[in-house]
């Protein structure tokens, strides 16, 4: 990747002035109290009224993330926990990757400062409440005083589970689980310190304080959102995704260009009802604001300039995998870190991709996708997001077409003259030519569904309130059964 020159801190610097003033609704203004009731360009709706006015949200709020990025800084990590005066350190992984280079440097970094620890390697690919409580139970049995994540998101949010539920030994397993599958109970205590070190340029989890799982007795994904399990430390080294799969690579890339896609063009912040009575009361998910647009249309373009290029090379392109690395971390910062002191994690938030991907995954009946050896069935979460983008960012566009547009024009599409009527059809368009080029599967019947499922994926969507309520247009029970639908073939 090029050098952080003058010149290039300059060129990010006037991308970042041009993202926050593309629209009148995200641009300073919303900083303050807005009063014009002008229409947004970019939202298609009256712009944000006076507080008076309605009970919409007025405020937004962005909290950072401890990063560090650069080739071989995993092997840092021992002087990162001496700092924290950690005395036994959990180290959480899964088998694949115990045996490979990144969790080979971390163990070296801590043996050569003499730092106790224990490994836990059964983490399992695309985890479920099972494997959280198996993870969890390792916690309290060796009860360690930090943790350290080497792996995909599925490592890094079984990791925070386990810190968690080992700092509340009391809690029962739902009472953190997001409503209305679980309790939605607030974090009480303080946890653990987390470092984690990702191996997969996807999940952007090194900046969230999302863990995510497999709610088996639903067969849907659910997860627990909390700014207090956002780990304490991300260790970006592009060298840890040099060992990825192809497919891998993929997979995890087309998580990063759907959290981009949906978090830009998710319902604004001002528009969620009801306002919330305490700043402590916001959502987890808070809506799309000035921040979160820049870091998300940057993560976008990083995607789509560079995803295929470690797709064609098999992974050899370094410089492209450096961007990936990148744009992981940028779009999880763009959907998930504005945050409170004091209260449950408050984040741009994804939508209706995320949202229809959770049964996707969950009521998998015996796909096994291509480089995935994890020894079970699985719809990788990259590829249960992206099969229903063509159809979702479709039926969105007419809340915010211009948006829209701007998407497409990052796929390489002549925007210039187009009609903002047919903005979900560019965009969509745009999609499928992306998503084909990187051989992903035909849509949601090359995974194995047929219309007789469409009824089974909409109920495991529709509790799945945390995503779905961000959708910059309502999508109901007909709506999303039409969703699904229209992803049963996607060329």
């Amino acid at each position: 990747m090029p050098p952080f020159t003058r010149t290039r801190v300059w060129s990010v610097m006037s991308e970042v002035a041009t993202a926050a003033n593309a629209c009148p609704c995200h641009a300073p203004a919303p900083l303050r109290v807005p009063t014009s009731t002008a229409a947004c360009a970019h939202h298609g709706q009256t712009r944000h009224a006076t507080i008076k006015d309605n009970d919409t949200d007025y405020a937004f709020e962005m909290a950072a993330s401890n990063i560090r990025y650069g080739n071989g800084v995993t092997r840092e990590i021992g002087h990162d926990l001496k700092h924290l005066k950690a005395q036994k350190v959990a180290i959480f992984t899964d088998k694949k990757i115990a045996t490979l280079p990144p969790s080979q440097t971390v163990l070296k970094s801590l043996e050569s400062l003499k730092i106790p620890y224990v490994l836990y390697d059964r983490v399992r690919v695309e985890p479920t409440d099972k494997s959280f409580q198996d993870a969890i139970q390792f916690s309290k049995q060796h009860n360690p005083d930090a943790f350290v994540a080497v792996g995909g998101g599925s490592v890094i949010d079984t990791a925070k589970a386990a810190n968690l539920y080992l700092c509340h030994p009391d809690a029962e397993f739902l009472d953190f689980v997001n409503a209305p599958i679980g309790k939605g109970r607030n974090v009480t205590n303080s946890v653990k310190p987390l470092i984690a070190v990702p191996t997969t340029a996807g999940t952007g989890s090194e900046t969230t304080g999302v863990a995510i799982f497999d709610y088996t007795p639903q067969s849907f994904k659910t997860g627990i959102a909390n700014r207090v399990l956002k780990p304490t430390l991300g260790i970006i080294d592009p060298q840890n995704t040099a060992t990825m799969p192809p497919q891998v690579h993929v997979s995890s890339g087309l998580d990063v260009l759907c959290h981009a896609l949906e978090s830009y063009t998710a319902l604004p912040y001002t528009h969620r009802a009801p306002r919330p009575a305490t700043p402590q009361d916001r959502p987890a998910y808070q809506g799309s604001n000035p921040i979160s647009d820049i870091w998300s249309l940057k993560a976008l373009k990083m995607c789509v300039q560079n995803l295929p290029r470690v797709w064609k090379s098999g992974g050899a392109d370094e410089r492209a995998r450096e961007e990936m690395v990148l744009a992981a971390t940028y779009a999880g910062v763009g959907f998930g870190n504005a945050a409170l002191l004091s209260a449950p994690l408050l984040e741009t938030g994804v939508h209706l991709c995320h949202g229809m991907s959770y049964p996707i995954a969950g009521l998998n009946k015996g796909y096994r996708h291509v480089g995935y050896d994890v020894g079970h069935d699985i719809v990788p979460h990259g590829i249960s997001v992206a099969l229903t983008a063509p159809a979702v960012f479709k039926f969105t566009a007419p809340a915010c077409p211009e948006r829209h547009l701007e998407a497409a024009a990052l796929f390489g599409v002549d925007t210039s003259r187009a009609n903002p009527a047919d903005a979900g059809l560019i965009l969509s368009d745009a999609l499928r030519k992306f998503l084909r080029d990187l051989d992903v599967p035909d849509g949601l019947e090359a995974v194995g569904y047929g219309r007789s499922d469409l009824g089974r994926l909409v109920e495991g969507t529709l509790p799945q309130h945390r995503v779905t309520k961000l959708s910059p247009k309502t999508a109901g029970r007909e709506v999303l059964e039409e969703l699904f639908e229209g992803s049963l073939r996607i060329y």
